[in-house]
């Protein structure tokens, strides 16, 4: 797949693509990325990429113009129509399953904006989908980009050093959408604070079902949402229900 970012700042992401597990899916060419930059399509002595909003009000906003013609190289570059991203507050939430379907995509084109934001015609003429990482507002669309980018990467075929692993990730509807339980490490004590006895119990049924009941408590107490959303696909279990009703009416159950 190919990913093509256009960006006023590509040297963020050279950290991001040659550092860490992911870099393995950037390297391979699993995941192509390329960078554009739209100040290189602008035009004058100082390559203007941004202009004073019309009505009035602060900041600046980015021109339609360079922002068009390198999207029209880009498109040029590519042998698909691909669709063109925005990170914008007014997109829908980034999740898992938007991640996965981009996994399995040819790519697309990434555009982060800067300023105030960007033209809208240039929104209106070009932009096919619009994604947001949450309620809050950065600087610009680069972080949002190489969140997108990393979460795509380690779903790749070998970037993750232990295959499948990705499917215990927390919101991963191959096991139920939960939450991931808790993890532990050397030493078995640590600050007076010891690994739970049936990590190191060897038994592997019981460290199952421990697991699973971490994460039907996490998900209960932190995102009750998704214990009801597992429950309305038919995910949990008679078991699994057992154990959050004892959760929920422990005086019930006593």
């Amino acid at each position: 797949m190919r990913f093509d970012v256009i960006t006023l700042f590509p040297e963020l992401f050279t950290p991001f693509l040659t550092t860490g597990i992911t870099r393995r899916a950037y390297e391979s060419g699993q995941v192509d990325v390329k960078l554009s930059n739209p100040r290189d399509f602008a035009e004058g002595n100082y390559r203007r990429v941004d202009d004073r909003p019309f009505g009035g009000g602060p900041g600046m906003v980015m021109l339609a113009e360079p922002l068009s013609r390198c999207l029209a190289h880009i498109q040029d570059q590519r042998a698909d129509a691909a669709p063109v991203v925005l990170f914008s507050p007014i997109g829908k939430a980034l999740d898992h399953e938007m991640v996965t379907r981009w996994a399995a995509s040819d790519g697309a084109v990434l555009v982060c904006g800067r300023y105030e934001g960007i033209d809208q015609r240039f929104i209106d003429e070009h932009v096919t989908e619009q994604v947001s990482l949450g309620d809050f507002v950065l600087s610009g669309g680069e972080i949002a980009a190489m969140a997108l980018m990393d979460a795509i990467a380690r779903l790749q075929p070998g970037v993750l050093n232990a295959e499948g692993s990705h499917q215990q990730d927390s919101f991963n509807p191959v096991l139920d959408g939960l939450l991931d339980c808790p993890h532990y490490t050397r030493p078995e004590v640590w600050h007076d604070h010891a690994v739970p006895d049936v990590l190191l119990s060897g038994h592997h049924g019981q460290i199952d079902r421990w697991r699973r009941e971490q994460r039907l408590l996490i998900s209960w107490r932190e995102r009750p949402e998704l214990v009801e959303q597992a429950r309305s696909a038919g995910l949990l279990s008679t078991e699994d229900e057992k154990f959050l009703a004892l959760r929920a009416h422990p005086a019930a159950n006593a």
